[in-house]
């Protein structure tokens, strides 16, 4: 693992800014879990997108008779949410696949749900939040409304499924309380280390014996 050189985001060579994180869904996650979270991924590129998209609209917005006001709002959400999602969620799902950990999943349920509710709202068109009488504005508007709503949808689909795979598998709150208590969530390498240290000690609660690198939930949908 020391020898791995983070690759994402993909940040050309000649600038001072580095890339924050390892990315490789075929090295690290076991092969029953690349298909999903290729797909999870899949997903945070059309949030990421849509938010681009919702800049044009609320340009189109502007043009057509709005104030400047949501169209600096749809800057910060691009700015902020695109790397907060990718930080926030998709590094959690990604992490608790890898590493089979309780805590890092329920850190994406949490999160994730809050997305999910975020891109609704986004979605429903609050008047006065970026509903506009102007025609043209209106149809470019349109766009970004149906792509908010298919990433809704969307977003809906991985949160039953995740979380029927991980209850499948036996996860549970108390699950990840252990691993936040033990210290066991940091990395693999931590959690390995802590089950190898009570499998020796004849004393002490025992720690669920999570396998160190290889999830084990079922997939039994073709989803």
């Amino acid at each position: 693992m020391g020898d791995q050189v983070n690759n994402f985001p993909p940040i050309p060579q000649f600038m001072r800014i580095k890339p924050c994180f390892y990315h490789n869904i075929e090295e690290e996650i076991p092969e029953p879990h690349q298909q999903l979270l290729r797909r999870i991924y899949t997903l945070w590129m059309m949030y990421s997108g849509t938010l681009c998209l919702n800049v044009i609209s609320c340009i189109a917005w502007w043009a057509g008779g709005g104030n400047a006001m949501n169209f600096g709002f749809s800057l910060l959400w691009l700015i902020l949410f695109s790397p907060c999602s990718y930080t926030c969620w998709f590094r959690p799902i990604y992490k608790a696949f890898r590493a089979d950990s309780s805590f890092n999943f329920m850190a994406f349920f949490f999160i994730f749900f809050l997305q999910c509710v975020l891109a609704l709202i986004q979605t429903i068109g609050i008047p006065g939040w970026g509903t506009s009488q102007n025609l043209g504005s209106a149809i470019v508007m349109l766009m970004t409304t149906l792509l908010f709503t298919v990433v809704t949808a969307l977003m809906a689909l991985v949160l039953i499924k995740v979380h029927r795979m991980y209850r499948g598998g036996g996860g549970s709150m108390k699950h990840a309380q252990e691993e936040w208590s033990t210290g066991l969530w940091k990395s693999a390498p931590v959690r390995q280390a802590g089950f190898n240290a009570v499998a020796q000690s004849a004393q002490g609660p025992s720690l669920p014996q999570y396998p160190a690198a290889v999830p084990s939930y079922p997939d039994n949908s073709h989803w």
